[in-house]
């Protein structure tokens, strides 16, 4: 059985946006945010500013290009950041939930039949793809990158950098099965801790040198480019790395709640970020030629005293650790609202709270992830190669927002005409830049999150017409219910109990219900005919789960709703239902599906080689008995062949 998106509209107002925030504290929630929301762009200060002077494009690290650089990374964070994902972007919500899937059910539902529609599905698509590999590199780096620290505290401690980083890593992909809740307690805490003390170690230098102050003017930017084009664009390759993690306050918006992290983001995350980042640039210029020659190969660290540099290395591997974490346990959540929307197949969905609906693990995506993580880890060896690979993610997906958020302004919330349109082209002209300064290191590493992007828009798009196309061929095939119903009801034996067949189709006969009755000519006294509709909204009231349909006979139609942020849980919602003779007893139901195998085709609708595809996909989904949570002793498989 397979999911069918969509389905029967139900009222906007049935809709549960599950927004939990109104009765906690907005201070507990900010601090909720830090912990988890700002771990990624929080950890950039450790290779940001080193890499735009010392990575692929190095930098003469003088006051023109220090005070240009430090004007880039503050508008940066001013235009992508503050104006485009907290204060627009985050408006953008579908029902409580961000994300680049969540705006893209937003935007399908509200622009359905528009000619351009089908593109801008692709475009999410990509996107999602695109984070995929932001997903592997993310933890590759910034652990990689704090632990690289112990080489500023003891120069002999390099050849032990890279076994460290992986057995961090390891380790912190084997505690997912178990859960993060009471990790995720200590992570506010610690991170706050963390940006205290960038905006501390910053402080500490900014005090020595408060000219450098003077660099947030713009001038310094425009005077950059002014003064070396081509060296400045090449600079934005890794100045968009200190904006790494914007995306993350759009997707985690339904944990938190928009208001939280606005507050977190102004009132602290930004301070102690562009300190940190002043601090490294006061402490380059007072180092003279040579000194900053040396020094810009690791200035983070160099920010601390030295009896407190190995303590800032544990503490910066811990931020990293957490920032890791909140990108794996985006993933999980990635995939869940893919395979709900019906982009990937279904896989084994792990709770790993009985409190927290959110906190899940997805065995699949946790052991993948694991492995191209430390793949990446040895072939690219240090934190510095892998900045090349980072940054084509992290702008492919900004622009792809940019292209959704210009729907959403035209659109959905029609604004005026020229100001939309400024803001969209000012948004295009950054994000096209950071993009096309990334392309250039392509040879570099940049080509990994490429493929990987690549390699998953093909499973995602080819899951997802696979299966529209089998449902096509299913639906021609079936028979009329009314004319099963009339046929069938009188000639066959009816034996006592409850038989459940799951369908995608909102009308005509199962076949698992027509190899039944073909085989074994018997039907039972009550037959359910039941389908799981996955709508564009996250959540679905619970009065609004079912819609219940008498066909005469014995015969129900039912229809379960679930939002694409739940996971259906059949035998729960049968125990609601209360319309169709008796309640339902697990033991007197026996539940029928149906088991697809997909035949060779000269019928025109995908290559062979992606029908081969579908085909193993579809083997190796998650049985629809585990997804739906139907008990192992109730239930009865049957096969079908199919041709796509």
């Amino acid at each position: 059985m397979n999911l069918e998106t969509g389905g029967t509209p139900i009222p906007d107002e049935a809709v549960h946006a599950r927004s939990q925030h109104g009765s906690e504290g907005i201070l507990k929630l900010a601090l909720g945010a830090i912990g988890v929301v700002f771990g990624d762009i929080g950890t950039s200060p450790l290779y940001a500013f080193r890499e735009t002077f010392a990575g692929h494009h190095p930098l003469e690290p003088d006051q023109l290009h220090i005070y240009g650089v430090l004007s880039l990374i503050f508008w940066s964070m001013m235009l992508v950041v503050t104006i485009k994902y907290v204060m627009i972007i985050m408006r953008a919500d579908n029902k409580g939930e961000g994300g680049s899937l969540a705006l893209l059910a937003l935007i399908s539902r509200s622009t359905s039949g528009a000619r351009w529609t089908q593109g801008i599905v692709l475009l999410g698509v990509f996107a999602t793809a695109l984070f995929y590999g932001d997903s592997m590199i993310t933890p590759a780096i910034s652990v990689l990158s704090a632990v690289e620290g112990l080489t500023v505290v003891e120069a002999g401690l390099q050849p032990l950098v890279i076994p460290i980083a992986i057995a961090i890593l390891i380790g912190l992909f084997l505690i997912q099965a178990r859960g993060t809740a009471k990790v995720g307690e200590l992570f506010g805490p610690i991170m706050v801790v963390y940006f205290i003390v960038l905006a501390v170690l910053g402080i500490s230098h900014i005090i020595k040198d408060p000219v450098i102050l003077m660099s947030l003017n713009p001038w310094y930017a425009v005077r950059f480019f002014l003064f070396a084009p081509l060296t400045a664009f090449l600079a934005l390759g890794s100045v968009v790395l200190a904006v790494t993690g914007a995306e993350a306050l759009y997707a985690d918006m339904g944990h938190f709640g928009r208001r939280p992290i606005r507050v977190s983001w102004l009132a602290f995350a930004l301070p102690a970020l562009m300190l940190n980042y002043l601090g490294q640039g006061a402490m380059i210029l007072g180092l003279g030629t040579e000194g900053a020659r040396l020094a810009i190969h690791n200035p983070f660290f160099l920010l601390a005293p030295d009896s407190m540099r190995l303590p800032l290395v544990i503490l910066a591997t811990m931020a990293t650790v957490i920032a890791s974490q909140a990108v794996i346990s985006g993933a999980f959540s990635v995939t869940q609202q893919a395979i709900q929307l019906g982009f990937i197949p279904r896989l084994r969905i792990e709770h790993t709270s009985a409190r927290a609906a959110g906190q899940i693990y997805i065995p699949a995506i946790n052991w993948a992830l694991m492995v191209m993580v430390i793949l990446l880890v040895l072939n690219f060896q240090t934190s510095s190669n892998l900045a090349a690979a980072y940054g084509i993610a992290v702008t492919g997906a900004m622009l792809i927002d940019t292209a959704l958020l210009s729907v959403v302004l035209f659109n959905l919330w029609k604004w005026n005409k020229l100001l939309a349109g400024v803001l969209i082209a000012i948004f295009f002209i950054v994000d096209l830049a950071y993009f096309g300064a990334n392309l250039t290191k392509v040879p570099d590493g940049g080509w990994f999150p490429l493929l990987i992007g690549l390699i998953a828009f093909t499973l995602l798009t080819t899951w997802a017409r696979g299966r529209k196309l089998m449902l096509e061929r299913l639906r021609e095939a079936a028979m009329p219910i009314s004319v099963f119903v009339k046929s069938a009801a009188g000639s066959a034996t009816r034996v006592p109990g409850t038989a459940v067949f799951m369908t995608t189709a909102a009308d005509g006969v199962p076949h698992a219900l027509l190899h039944n009755l073909k085989h074994n000519k018997v039907l039972h006294e009550r037959i359910i005919l039941l389908t799981v509709m996955i709508e564009d909204f996250p959540y679905v009231d619970e009065e609004q789960r079912s819609q219940l349909k008498d066909l005469g006979q014995g015969f129900y139609r039912l229809i379960l709703h679930y939002g694409f942020m739940e996971d259906p849980d059949v035998p729960a919602a049968l125990l609601r239902v209360h319309d169709c003779g008796a309640q339902f007893k697990m033991m007197d139901t026996s539940f029928f599906l149906a088991r697809q195998t997909l035949l060779p085709s000269s019928r025109p609708g995908m290559a062979i080689w992606r029908e081969k595809l579908f085909a193993w996909m579809l083997r190796n989904a998650e049985s629809a008995m585990e997804f739906f949570r139907l008990p192992t002793n109730r239930v009865v498989e049957l096969g079908s062949q199919v041709e796509i």
